[in-house]
């Protein structure tokens, strides 16, 4: 199964792009009728409300009158939080016991209008935001739904931001064209990589990957891409995770890199890392064990530094999660590295001279990986001299 969060901003079109995830086969979950659902008539979440907030929130009907409540809740953040006390956890119940009734092999796409607000993502797989500039999402209610402009800008100032959703997105869909357009953009997804994506989670297999070398230049949103996966590499993990850190190439601006996201998270034992119930988070959070997973690094100076490796199920985020044990050798190695790099352009394109001579010769990705070794073996020495010339020490992050 896998879990897509779905959102966007008032009239960014975001029901069309749920509509059409539905007839794709979707199971799709919206937040605001679970919310209507579980204050209905004759509903204990109802009943709930009117203890607390008295008859005066009740219609003649007998059904909630939310203006009513609102002007309460509005005024008063107390009662707003008893408000959602009542209702988030019978949400949250209903949620779940939808996603239970789901087939296996089931893509949920939660319809979640405060995903970014909350800052849900981490719960899903993937999170999906629709987009549209200020001026289509204007137009668009303001002619379709009758709303005065101000109405429209306040609502839109009241939301998140453009910048704050773009960090939360896996996936940015742009509906500021025809429902056509989007439509067509939710197939190429949806077929592309959330069905894929469903099956190798499932199976708890690794992405199909290419052994292509394709060296590109620093991309500037890797490091918000590496954050959205360290929250649900943290999650995952749980307690078990003493350290969570972005690793590697990509972790260094200015610097030439595979588009591999690495991952290093440090742990007190290998061998509590190792036990099934981890492991079984691990794969359903989309980062399976390969049954061929390395088991160690090279050590510089020789010898091997023991470690555990995950591999992204997502056919379009390559990531590896590399797990060491918390001031081990390896683990630090990975550290010092990448500061060293960050902070030396000399080393940094020393670095770069090196990707670009051995990706000249023709190899792939996992000979690269092996003509490395001697050089990283060359500069360890370097790399240990900087770290006592500036005081480096490890940091857990």
């Amino acid at each position: 199964m896998l879990r897509v969060g779905l959102s966007g901003g008032i009239g960014s079109g975001k029901s069309t792009v749920a509509q059409r995830f539905s007839e794709l086969g979707g199971v799709v979950i919206n937040a605001d009728d679970l919310a209507r659902e579980v204050v209905a008539p004759g509903s204990d979440g109802l009943a709930a409300i009117v203890a607390r907030f008295g008859d005066a929130v009740v219609d003649d009907g007998g059904a909630l009158n939310r203006a009513a409540l609102g002007s309460i809740v509005f005024a008063d953040p107390g009662a707003r939080r008893d408000l959602e006390q009542i209702t988030h956890p019978r949400i949250a119940a209903r949620t779940g016991e939808i996603i239970e009734l789901a087939p296996a092999d089931a893509i949920v796409v939660h319809d979640v209008p405060l995903l970014v607000e909350k800052h849900l993502g981490p719960g899903y797989h993937l999170v999906v935001i629709v987009g549209a500039d200020e001026q289509t999402r204007l137009r668009r209610l303001t002619q379709h739904r009758g709303m005065t402009e101000d109405d429209v800008l306040a609502r839109m100032a009241a939301q998140a931001s453009d910048e704050e959703r773009r960090a939360a997105a896996d996936v940015w869909l742009d509906n500021s064209g025809t429902p056509d357009d989007v439509r067509d953009a939710v197939d190429g997804l949806w077929h592309g990589r959330l069905v894929p994506f469903e099956r190798n989670v499932r199976h708890r297999i690794r992405a199909a990957r290419s052994d292509a070398l394709v060296l590109q230049p620093h991309d500037p949103t890797w490091a918000a891409q590496a954050e959205r996966l360290l929250e649900r590499v943290r999650l995952a993990f749980g307690d078990a995770a003493v350290t969570a850190a972005h690793i590697g190439s990509t972790a260094v601006p200015g610097l030439v890199a595979k588009d591999v996201i690495d991952l290093q998270v440090g742990v007190t034992s290998l061998a509590a890392s190792d036990a099934p119930v981890l492991l079984d988070r691990l794969a359903l959070a989309g980062f399976p064990r390969p049954a061929d997973a390395p088991r160690a690094d090279n050590a510089k100076g020789g010898g091997a530094w023991p470690k555990r490796f995950h591999g992204a199920a997502d056919p379009a985020r390559p990531a590896h999660i590399h797990v060491r044990e918390v001031g081990s050798p390896g683990w630090r190695w990975a550290l010092l590295f990448r500061d060293w790099m960050r902070a030396d352009p000399a080393a940094r394109e020393a670095y770069a001279a090196e990707k670009a001579r051995l990706a000249a010769a023709g190899l792939g990705v996992s000979a690269y990986a092996e003509a490395k070794e001697p050089w990283f073996d060359e500069i360890h020495s370097p790399a240990e001299q900087w770290a006592e010339r500036t005081g480096w020490v490890a940091p857990h992050a």
